[in-house]
């Protein structure tokens, strides 16, 4: 028999604390969350529940003052910087509300810069998966355009492909629609999950929008720094 295949992400008993002495909040009390591979999950609740905090935490790019995130498998929680951080390369994709272009560069450029980084892909081959990575969120013709030369819609859906270049295990997304008309907001939730779907990627997105969340295959509401 086969080994289970372990889950992309699980997080237990997560605490946050915020701020200093009399100001000190305690925003994540205890969370528990896990998720599966080609699966999209939505967190949804009132500004101030603790959703981007938890993000960010699953994100490993801040710590959380008590309880343990695995990533894939591996054990986060208490990993040095170095180890943080090419975890992030390596599993974890990010779209915010704000694409976060560099605006200077073209489409192609910014897909490529995560796999510069990572340094797994020859340059001829981090080229040809940017060039298909465009095409599959409908950018094929505009690969060499800079980003001020995109529309809003447009760099989103070069910021969901950047998410996806280094082919990471899990997909998190802070409000990746809200500033988006309705038809751009359609279009970019269903490039982010059919893509990830296809490429058995988990998908955990903060979103305040219910007609998102309500397409997601798993929504888990929040108050008040726990899940509801």
């Amino acid at each position: 028999m086969a080994d289970p295949v372990p889950l992309a992400l699980r997080c237990a008993n997560l605490h946050r604390y915020l701020g200093q002495g009399e100001g000190r909040v305690h925003v994540l009390k205890g969370v528990t969350f896990e998720a599966q591979r080609g699966q999209v999950y939505a967190i949804v609740g009132p500004s101030g529940c603790g959703k981007s905090t938890l993000l960010y935490l699953l994100g490993l790019l801040d710590q959380p003052d008590g309880g343990e995130i695995a990533i894939n498998g591996q054990t986060m929680s208490n990993s040095d910087d170095a180890a943080r951080t090419a975890a992030r390369g390596a599993h974890i994709g990010f779209v915010f509300q704000f694409h976060f272009l560099m605006l200077e560069f073209s489409a192609l450029d910014n897909v490529m810069m995560p796999m510069r980084k990572l340094g797994k892909l020859s340059p001829a081959a981090m080229i040809e998966r940017a060039h298909a990575l465009l095409g599959s969120v409908g950018l094929g013709d505009k690969t060499h355009r800079l980003g001020t030369q995109l529309s809003g819609g447009e760099q989103q859906r070069v910021a969901v492909a950047r998410a996806l270049a280094n082919e990471p295990t899990i997909i998190l997304a802070d409000e990746p629609t809200g500033n988006l008309d309705v038809k751009n907001s359609a279009m970019v939730f269903d490039l982010l999950t059919r893509l990830a779907k296809d490429h058995g990627q988990a998908v955990v997105l903060v979103t305040h929008n219910p007609d998102i969340a309500n397409r997601c295959d798993l929504v888990r509401p929040m108050r008040d720094g726990v899940f509801v």
